[in-house]
């Protein structure tokens, strides 16, 4: 297989691994893989069909990419965006303490932007209502037995994200037997109905794309946000409606839990760059405290 090559100075310092971080579906992530050697790898169904992209990156700064598939082009010409080359946090400031420390213990932190709404879409619906654990899981078997091999030379395993038309073709038992429920399957097959419409959401960006994903049915505020944030790094698409980000946003800044309404308020000073303000508190390591009720893992297989 033909394998095209890229290089790429990022003109700001650069965490690979960081910038990435929220594309990650947990360390078995089929379609996004970081080695002990340096390499990232990771997959993606393009406009001209699927690829596998390899990052190195040099003590220089430079980084260099590999890539394979028909949508090899592509997937190399997203690199700056991937790696937060399109990101503007101008006009942003710190109005809490705990931001500005992050911010500036973190300066490589910028809002990477993939360009592919589907490959977003259908990992951030997977985790609507459900535990990570539950989520990964079936993004997993998703991807084993209805994603394509990674092209080119990949690590072992690795798989490209299922299409639209692969979605479709998912018959009730093989959803059931991938753990996923009804309330989640069917967003996802309206939303492959509709993919290639979905798709101009990353280029209306802001509220306009998130309003456009929020046609589909079974998509509201905090799937929408979810996709913004990986599809166009959107600095302002908070995930308001989940269970742990409230408590980490409160607890990081106020030293309590607070609730969706009590996030907005808090977060109103960083309009419009307010998940930008998440995003350093996480990337910071700010997490909901380990005290109180957990959400008990359900096998959607046995039932």
């Amino acid at each position: 297989m033909p394998e095209l090559t890229r290089e790429y100075r990022p003109p700001f310092p650069t965490d690979i691994a960081g910038v990435l971080a929220p594309s990650r579906r947990g360390r078995g992530d089929p379609c996004l893989r970081h080695e002990d050697s340096g390499l990232t790898w990771l997959t993606a169904n393009t406009v001209a069909g699927s690829a596998t992209m390899v990052l190195r990156p040099r003590t220089d700064g430079l980084v260099q990419a590999r890539a394979w598939g028909e949508g090899a082009e592509a997937l190399l010409d997203g690199l700056p965006a991937l790696l937060g080359a399109d990101d503007d946090d101008t006009g942003f400031v710190a109005h809490h303490d705990a931001v500005a420390v992050a911010r500036r213990r973190l300066p490589w932190l910028r809002l990477g932007s993939t360009g592919r709404v589907w490959d977003a879409l259908l990992p951030a619906v997977l985790e609507q209502k459900v535990t990570s654990y539950e989520a990964r899981r079936s993004w997993r078997e998703l991807c084993r037995r209805f994603g394509e091999p990674a092209p080119g030379p990949a690590p072992q395993g690795m798989r490209v994200p299922p299409t639209p038309l692969a979605v479709r073709s998912i018959t009730d038992w093989e959803w059931h037997r991938a753990g996923v429920d009804s309330s989640r399957r069917r967003p996802l097959v309206a939303a492959a109905r509709v993919a290639h419409r979905l798709e101009d959401a990353s280029e209306l960006r802001g509220a306009e794309g998130r309003a456009l994903l929020r046609q589909v049915p079974g998509i509201g505020v905090w799937t929408a946000a979810e996709i913004a944030q990986r599809a166009w790094g959107d600095p302002d698409a908070v995930s308001f409606g989940d269970f742990h980000v409230p408590a980490i946003v409160g607890h990081a800044l106020l030293g309590r839990e607070l609730d969706d309404e009590g996030m907005h308020a808090v977060l109103a000073p960083y309009f419009p760059q307010r998940q930008r303000a998440v995003r350093y508190l996480e990337a910071a390591g700010f997490s909901r405290p380990r005290f109180g009720p957990r959400h008990a893992v359900r096998d959607y297989r046995a039932i």
